[in-house]
């Protein structure tokens, strides 16, 4: 399978889902990982020209540990809205991916870049099957089912699906430390060290299915979207 994981920025993926996605390039399927965003608002010292740059290399070497291809679009953070603009650049993301599943944010997550990737992401899915949608690449064949990853500590999201990533735990760390230049910003700016964060949720999540690491995970229960057989590793 092709499996697309869509965030607003670099890092988002590798907070919550990398370990899944570890585990479905483990078992042989092609892994794309996208931000929607660029992460240039997040540091207090770097510029945002410059931060930019350091965190797409961040990205790129965070998808590489796991084989995955590193895909982009150019919004600032903050900066992203929920219109024809971003609908029709991620459409064409979609397309080069031909995922046959995407996962993504939840549309109650806390804050706004979240949210809104959450919104163009359902959008964007369903137009890119369209042909006489207006954007670049090939239709995609089918309207691939939606799986919302976890929100930020686990707030306003119940699992219904959660997949053991006891032996890929390890991999969702070494991923997550290709981003430095996030490290200290977010023990600054939001009070949490970001190794001890995913062991945590990893465990929290890990103790309600009974193994000792997992991420959790919700579908989109839409019509159209309702596979018949499990899609998570």
């Amino acid at each position: 399978m092709n499996i697309l994981a869509v965030g607003a920025h670099p890092d988002d993926i590798e907070l919550l889902c990398a370990a899944t996605l570890a585990k479905y390039a483990k078992g042989g399927h092609k892994v794309f990982i996208c931000h929607l965003c660029t992460g240039d608002k997040g540091h207090f010292e770097i510029p945002p020209e410059e931060l930019r740059k350091i965190r797409d290399k961040e990205a790129e070497k965070a998808a590489a540990v796991i084989g995955a291809k590193h895909l982009k679009l150019d919004f600032p953070d903050c900066e992203l809205h929920h219109n024809l603009q971003s609908v029709t650049k991620t459409v064409e993301i979609i397309r080069q991916a031909q995922p046959d599943i995407i996962i993504t944010h939840s549309p109650s997550d806390y804050m706004p870049d979240h949210v809104i990737t959450s919104q163009v992401v359902f959008d964007a899915s369903f137009h890119a099957t369209l042909p006489n949608f207006s954007a670049g690449g090939r239709p995609t064949s089918l309207i691939p089912p939606i799986y919302y990853m976890d929100t930020l500590a686990g707030v306003e999201f119940l699992p219904e699906e959660y997949v053991d990533i006891t032996e890929t735990m390890e991999t969702k760390r070494q991923m997550l430390l290709c981003h430095q230049s996030q490290y200290q910003w977010l023990k600054e700016h939001d009070n949490i060290d970001t190794v001890e964060f995913i062991e945590i949720m990893a465990r929290m999540r890990g103790l309600q299915c009974g193994v000792k690491y997992a991420e959790a995970f919700k579908r989109c229960k839409v019509w159209g979207r309702n596979p018949i057989r499990r899609l998570l590793p």
